[in-house]
């Protein structure tokens, strides 16, 4: 089996994993040039040492305007780096770690503004009027000016507000999470295609070394066609 020399570790690996310095790009190649001064086009790489500089070349584009990585943003790289998708993630995490209480006050504030609640409500406030002044003539539990419907309503209205603030609390909450994740895929795909750009470009150059070497097969043959019918 046909073997190489890396130019950055110096062991030798199959032919197969060989990678020209002048096919990586322009930005990985000044990113080795830094560790290795003595790199030059013409020298050769693997190519698991090249998806080890891709990942430093990622980490040097986000570390470009901070200081160090955020939470979120190793997450992406490590995504990358893995080749696993963020969507699934999110979704498996979505609602994951809500609490008993947190459940109960999104259920009620989804309750108190629907229609539901407002003609059933509707409906209990024409019932309680109706029996205390028709069925016992005001002289029923509550009569006219129905004092203990006005407390039921006033400690209804006094629980229901902040029931309904702890669940815009909640959405908010959420929003800023979906606005994370948002984020994080975007700045995924943005990454993702500049490897793409960056392997594209690999491809280009490799398939011109292919269609110089054939060239220069054909000419060599030709010359040697040319020789022979000279004999």
């Amino acid at each position: 089996m046909k073997t190489f020399k890396s130019a950055i570790s110096g062991d030798e690996f199959p032919i197969s994993e060989k990678i020209f310095g002048k096919s990586v790009g322009k930005s990985i190649f000044e990113l080795i040039k830094k560790d290795h001064p003595k790199f030059r086009y013409t020298d050769a790489i693997t190519i698991e040492e090249l998806q080890s500089y891709r990942d430093s070349h990622l980490s040097n584009i986000l570390l470009k305007d901070i200081r160090e990585l955020t939470k979120n943003e190793q997450a992406v790289l490590n995504s990358l780096h893995k080749g696993t998708t963020i969507t699934n993630k999110v979704e498996e995490e979505d609602g994951k770690d809500d609490t008993f209480g947190q459940r109960i006050a999104d259920k009620v504030a989804e309750f108190g503004g629907s229609w539901t609640f407002i003609l059933s409500f509707l409906g209990f406030l024409a019932l309680w009027i109706a029996v205390n002044a028709f069925v016992f003539f005001n002289k029923g539990f509550d009569p006219y000016p129905f004092i203990l419907l006005n407390l039921i309503l006033s400690c209804i209205a006094a629980l229901q507000a902040p029931v309904i603030m702890m669940s815009q609390n909640r959405q908010e909450e959420k929003d800023r999470e979906r606005a994370k994740n948002d984020y994080m895929i975007n700045l995924k795909s943005e990454l993702e295609i500049r490897m793409l750009h960056e392997k594209i470009d690999h491809l280009i150059i490799q398939q011109e070394e292919s269609l110089i070497q054939m060239q220069k097969e054909q000419i060599d043959r030709l010359n040697a066609i040319i020789e022979q019918t000279k004999k």
